[in-house]
């Protein structure tokens, strides 16, 4: 089978490498995937530039979520047989024409759905859901704020809070994304690249009243204002750190770490204004405690039929995009999901 390797850190056109190599044996509570594509995530853009701790070492192939057929299970394995169409989170391994995954971390779906919806779901919707339903409890009438409201995870919480009818506070990077989220019901936005996030916060009248903050970005600022204008009781939930990519050299990327690695708090910065800090880190739940990532997913596709999930946003690319969609990903130029479809 093809994969694609990740043979060096740094720009996208430089780091992938297509190889020929053995199909994986499948084990005892593991299903093979035939895979018809693979998803791109955040988290790959962070493995490739060096700056994701979890990341195998090199070479190696990346990938977190993939769709397909079950081309085999093993031993143990009840709920899926050959021929299932499922979606499924990969503990790496994702970036190939077959994958293994456990089978809790696998639901079978509708096999009509555009692939990049079904990838959304194995990882940024069931993010979002870990969010906002399992990590807290959104209720009508709070206050949020969502950055990178545009991504894939963020458009899930943005969704999910809609739904909970919430009031919205959702942060983009342009005019475009914007427009899009106000057409879906959001009140307040914010463009980042144009406003100050907490001047504008005040001249909302919503600084010190905002219930939950919902952070992919993790910047030292961010944290530091952000838990400032958290109402008491407030919870600040951290998914992601990408204020940590993108184009830098070691000097600009110095400041990033420090900043974040510093944005400390005593446990008297908890206490006194009763407010928490949540991180969720998907890939860890999934090894520790994988039946909730499955129940999760499971409330994902529950939510879709619903029609929580009206606006799955996202885009198809072939196998001979990879090293495009990893660019416009890193850039931020993307709305919603990236999948890599195998079929030339």
């Amino acid at each position: 089978m093809q994969a694609a390797y990740l043979v060096k850190k740094g720009r996208s056109d430089k780091s992938f490498e297509w190889r020929e190599i053995e199909i994986p044996d499948v084990k005892v509570n593991e299903v093979l995937i035939k895979v018809s594509a693979f998803g791109l995530n955040y988290a790959d853009v962070m493995a490739r530039l060096g700056l994701y701790p979890d990341m195998p070492p090199l070479p190696c192939v990346l990938g977190y979520d993939v769709c397909g057929e079950v081309a085999a299970v093993g031993e143990n394995v009840t709920k899926f047989k050959q021929g299932d169409h499922v979606v499924a989170l990969t503990r790496f391994g994702g970036y190939a024409e077959y994958a293994i995954t456990d089978e809790r971390a696998c639901i079978v779906i509708d096999k009509d759905m555009a692939a990049y919806k079904k990838l959304a779901m194995a990882t940024q919707l069931s993010t979002s859901y870990c969010a906002t339903i399992e990590s807290i409890n959104l209720r009508e009438g709070d206050t949020i704020l969502v950055h990178a409201a545009a991504g894939g995870v963020g458009l899930g919480i943005v969704q999910i809070a809609l739904w909970k009818k919430c009031k919205i506070i959702a942060i983009a990077g342009s005019d475009e994304k914007l427009t899009f989220l106000k057409s879906l019901g959001v009140e307040y936005t914010i463009n980042y690249k144009k406003d100050d996030i907490y001047e504008k916060i005040r001249d909302f009248g919503l600084h010190r009243k905002i219930d939950f903050i919902f952070d992919s970005v993790a910047g030292g600022k961010n944290i530091k204002y952000g838990f400032k204008a958290l109402i008491s009781g407030g919870k600040y939930v951290i998914f992601g750190v990408s204020k940590l990519s993108g184009p830098k050299t070691i000097f600009g990327l110095l400041p990033e770490l420090l900043s974040f690695a510093t944005t400390l708090f005593s446990p008297a910065k908890f206490l006194m204004p009763s407010k928490s800090m949540i991180g969720i880190n998907m890939l860890a739940i999934a090894d520790n405690k994988p039946e909730t990532v499955l129940r999760c997913m499971n409330g994902v596709y529950e939510l879709y039929r619903q029609g929580v999930f009206a606006h799955i946003q996202g885009q198809n690319y072939t196998k001979n995009q990879l090293v495009e969609a990893h660019k416009l990903l890193e850039e931020g130029k993307t709305i919603g999901k990236l999948a890599i479809v195998m079929e030339n």
